[in-house]
């Protein structure tokens, strides 16, 4: 069986949980981590995990079954980090939808989907763990059900709903409001790659977010 992986940042916090998971695959499974749709090449399956790329329909059709990994309760929240929004926003759960890859990007029928439990608590490091691993575990499920699984189309009766994609200015901090206002923004801010930050005095200050045991 050849399973191909498409991430399309080789920086992207879940390519180390990707590939501690190939590691542990049997050698009859072949297993490619790929960084871009040029190295997708045909297989069995084709799964986009964190993609960017519009993959063109001759692309999918090199697969068996080419599936998107998509964190949002589709057709609600198509687009860009459906789950930061929602997180943001003072949800405490992310849907994670499993759906056949389609040129009309999110759109395509669902194979499944699992709702993962996100504490209020929980920081972004946290929160990725969480996530990562219900990807992972779609990932397994699909292999193993691809046979009997019977997609379904996206609920049409749904008024679709769409996210932007997140700029560096939709994680600053405003001064005038309180923490607790603003602390889930806070918690989901990577600190490495999408900082918090909020201006003052002339000058921006980087956010860092730890939990903090008092002995």
């Amino acid at each position: 069986m050849k399973i191909d992986i498409l991430c399309s940042d080789p920086n992207h916090p879940i390519v180390s949980h990707i590939l501690t998971w190939i590691a542990e695959q049997p050698s009859h499974q072949k297993i490619n981590l790929l960084h871009s749709v040029k190295l997708a090449n045909g297989g069995d399956f084709l799964f986009l995990v964190s993609c960017s790329e519009i993959i063109s329909k001759s692309s999918i059709g090199k697969y068996k079954h080419a599936l998107v990994l998509h964190a949002g309760d589709l057709p609600n929240g198509r687009g860009w980090s459906p789950h930061i929004w929602d997180l943001v926003e003072g949800q405490t759960h992310i849907t994670l939808s499993l759906i056949e890859a389609d040129e009309k990007i999110d759109c395509g029928n669902i194979w499944n989907k699992k709702r993962v439990c996100i504490p209020k608590h929980f920081l972004w490091h946290e929160i990725n763990a969480e996530l990562f691993e219900a990807e992972i575990e779609m990932i397994k499920w699909a292999i193993n059900n691809s046979k009997k699984v019977r997609p379904t189309v996206q609920d049409k009766s749904l008024q679709a709903t769409y996210r932007r994609k997140r700029k560096a200015s939709d994680s600053e901090i405003d001064v005038n409001k309180t923490i607790a206002e603003q602390f889930d923004l806070m918690r989901v801010s990577d600190p490495s790659r999408y900082p918090a930050y909020f201006a003052i005095a002339g000058e921006r200050f980087k956010l860092i977010l730890e939990r903090f045991d008092a002995e």
